[in-house]
């Protein structure tokens, strides 16, 4: 059975950036229905034993289109909101440090020429969807953007995603209605750098 990840903070935890009722409904409403539905897809498809990222990464397997596109769908919003919290907590915002923080200023110049073009990513994303930072095969970081719940595992790049995100209008618009740049702005002040470094350090 896939796990829905628990927040290590309460709902309110995030404010004044991100408001509690937000985080609330994004987390116990959006999430959890993700996770509902994948565990009763991945159960019907019987890939139930399979990790989510072996999943993802093999659904052109799967020959049932709707079963398909279940697991796409539904897998993708578990996968993405479970790394989306993971990499949120009060009292962040800092900036990146240690090998992540080399690997940043060496792929992109620096962290703040690192936030401006993933923002650029996530504010240009049409719709709803995701930005993106990802471990390459070659282990260099590099940058993308998504549609719905994909991600680039389900894409098949053969990245490894350790940071990402939301831009779903459910991740913003009680508190910034269609303000999608004041979100994201805000949304830096409460990334945890030491865990985006952990899910780095993993995904080398």
């Amino acid at each position: 059975m896939f796990e829905q990840y628990q927040l290590p903070f309460s709902y309110d935890a995030l404010e004044p950036h991100i408001d509690a009722l937000t985080v609330e409904t994004h987390h116990s409403k959006h999430h959890a229905t993700y996770t509902k539905a994948f565990n009763e897809a991945a159960q019907k498809a019987g890939l139930e034993g399979m990790k989510v990222e072996e999943l993802l990464a093999s659904l052109d397997k799967v020959q049932d289109e709707g079963l398909r596109k279940a697991l796409r769908n539904n897998g993708g919003g578990y996968y993405n909101h479970n790394l989306y919290f993971s990499v949120m907590g009060p009292a962040s915002g800092s900036k990146p440090q240690g090998a992540l923080a080399q690997k940043i200023d060496q792929t992109f110049g620096s962290f703040d020429a690192f936030k401006e073009k993933i923002t650029a990513l996530a504010l240009s994303q049409f719709g709803s969807g995701w930005a993106w930072l990802s471990v390459a095969k070659d282990k260099s970081l590099v940058l993308s953007q998504s549609s719905n719940q994909d991600n680039p595992i389900s894409l098949g790049t053969g990245a490894k995603p350790i940071f990402c995100i939301d831009v779903w209008e459910h991740a913003y618009y009680l508190k910034f209605k269609n303000l999608r740049a004041a979100y994201v702005e805000a949304f830096f002040n409460v990334v945890d750098w030491n865990k985006v470094a952990s899910v780095y350090e993993a995904a080398l």
